[in-house]
């Protein structure tokens, strides 16, 4: 017997499992043979939805649960009792997962047809805001209506309406876009909100409008000149805001050196450098933080992300980024994904402007930028920024399952009336849009007059005379098919306007026609 029979039947078995290698030379077999394989349950027909419930999810429990902790101290200081800010949150949360469910069920042409109308009313709401009475000072900005029960401001509806108008007039205009129809219809409305708003004064909400004219921009396929020109614009802009005001000025000197006056401009940047410092990698534990005992100013809103940094640690902070980042992963898989091109400009702009203001919060929490004033998407205490919020959430679910796969996915699995009822499937990838106004009824056909003919030729039958004897009675004629055809079908309304009038036809029947 061979001693080496077994290491060659072992090295032939070797052969037979081993995968052929990439076929191919150079850097393409290079980026096949190291190409990463997603598992089945991160790239299906519903992993956009997934993603964005899950993300969503996740950051709105954390936000409930920080709001809790971060305003309980500073409502038992103010005599109030220590759950009401986090239950009120919490009511603004159920209000907006039911606008989530709106959302969900709003066909992609009824935000087309209406969004207009929207904007209009949008743009009076803002003006509105201006006038004293109507609108309410808080923090030396008039941007809010007061409601009884809560503030509303309308600065943060004009952000989604704004971001779907723009997109729903770029898919307007795919098949002739150009720089100038591009920048023509986005540019003049989006210097109109910025005046408003800037007369409130809201230059945070003026900030992240701008995020959403950069996501249309960049979805539109903008070119870098206008990327270069638009980019000088803003920031000679910037310039001049800041410059133009002491408020804003300070704010951004405290933001170069915020220990140049600890007592006043740098006060809530240190006491937040403070909080993050104390947290350290672990955390001080959920509920012992120090900096929420009237310390930091806007802890529950503007400075959560402090708090989370405090009591939760960097782990903590990680996980809000991470999941930050996951929901700006579903936006753009979303819009790559979608066959409607509003669905498409709609994602992007969304997306860039939620992930956006989340960072622009997070970077002048930790320093790397002047304080703005701006909330953390779906955990800052508010109330009309997490009813919103939501409602941009359930808006990205609609689109995500409105994905041609996902289509096709929910309609061969079989579903409960429930589901049929809150989460329904999408009728078309992309849905058709129609006008606003009503058809007009089609008018009933008038009748004819006596002695008016419809259009078509009769043909009168003489009966015949009475026969003879021995005289054989004659047949009547009878048309042949195509006659009969020709009689009784309804001439085109094209044909009917060029005919003469049947008297005129009666007259020369063999005219020619006056060529056209």
């Amino acid at each position: 017997m061979d001693p080496t029979a077994p290491r060659a039947a072992a090295g032939r078995a070797r052969a037979a499992v081993t995968p052929p290698p990439p076929t191919g030379t150079g850097r393409a077999a290079g980026r096949r043979r190291y190409a990463l394989t997603l598992p089945g349950w991160l790239d299906g027909p519903m992993t956009s939805c997934h993603l964005v419930i899950g993300a969503a999810g996740m950051l709105l429990a954390i936000g409930l649960v920080m709001v809790f902790s971060a305003s309980a101290i500073e409502a038992a200081l103010a005599d109030q009792p220590a759950w009401r800010p986090g239950v009120d949150q919490l009511v603004f949360a159920a209000i907006g997962l039911v606008a989530l469910l709106v959302a969900v069920r709003l066909p992609t042409a009824v935000i087309r047809r209406w969004i207009p109308i929207a904007l209009v009313v949008v743009l009076g709401l803002l003006v509105l805001v201006l006038v004293p009475g109507l609108g309410q000072r808080y923090n030396g900005s008039r941007a809010w209506f007061d409601l009884g029960f809560t503030n509303f401001q309308p600065s943060e509806v004009a952000k989604l309406v704004f971001a779907l108008w723009g997109a729903h007039m770029l898919a307007l205009r795919v098949s002739y876009l150009t720089v100038k129809s591009l920048l023509v219809p986005l540019l003049p409305v989006f210097l109109v909100i910025c005046g408003l708003l800037m007369l409130e004064p809201d230059f945070g909400a003026t900030v992240t409008l701008g995020l959403v004219l950069g996501g249309l921009l960049l979805a539109g396929g903008a070119p870098w000149r206008v990327w270069a020109g638009l980019g000088g614009v803003a920031v000679a802009g910037v310039l001049v805001l800041v410059t133009s005001s002491a408020y804003r000025l300070e704010r951004w000197t405290s933001f170069l050196n915020p220990e140049s006056d600890p007592t006043d401009s740098g006060f809530q940047a240190i006491r937040g450098f403070y909080a993050l410092a104390t947290g350290g990698f672990w955390g001080v534990g959920l509920g012992n933080s120090a900096m929420k005992w009237n310390l930091l100013p806007e802890a529950e809103s503007d400075y959560i992300f402090a708090i989370i940094g405090e009591e939760m640690g960097f782990l903590g902070c990680l996980v809000v980024i991470i999941l930050y980042g996951v929901l700006a992963h579903a936006g753009f898989r979303i819009a790559r994904r979608s066959a409607d091109r509003f669905v498409q400009l709609a994602c992007v702009s969304i997306t860039v402007w939620l992930v956006g203001q989340a960072a622009m919060n997070m970077g002048y929490v930790v320093g790397l930028g002047p304080v703005t004033g701006v909330t953390l998407p779906l955990v800052s205490a508010g109330g009309t920024s997490l009813v919103l919020t939501l409602f941009i959430v359930g808006l990205l679910i609609r689109f995500a399952r409105s994905e041609p796969d996902a289509i096709e996915y929910q309609r061969q699995r079989a579903s409960g009336r429930l589901t049929r009822l809150l989460l329904p499937v999408p009728a078309h990838a992309v849905d058709p849009v129609r006008p606003r106004s009503r058809r007009r009824p089609v008018a009933e056909p008038r009748p004819a007059r006596p002695g008016q003919g419809s259009g078509a030729r009769t043909v009168l039958r003489v009966p015949p005379a009475p026969s003879t004897p021995g005289t054989r009675a004659p047949r009547e004629r009878v048309p042949a098919p195509r006659e009969r055809r020709a009689t009784t079908e309804r001439p085109r309304a094209g044909d009917a306007r060029r005919q003469p009038p049947p008297r005129a036809r009666a007259a020369a029947p063999d005219a020619p026609r006056r060529p056209r």
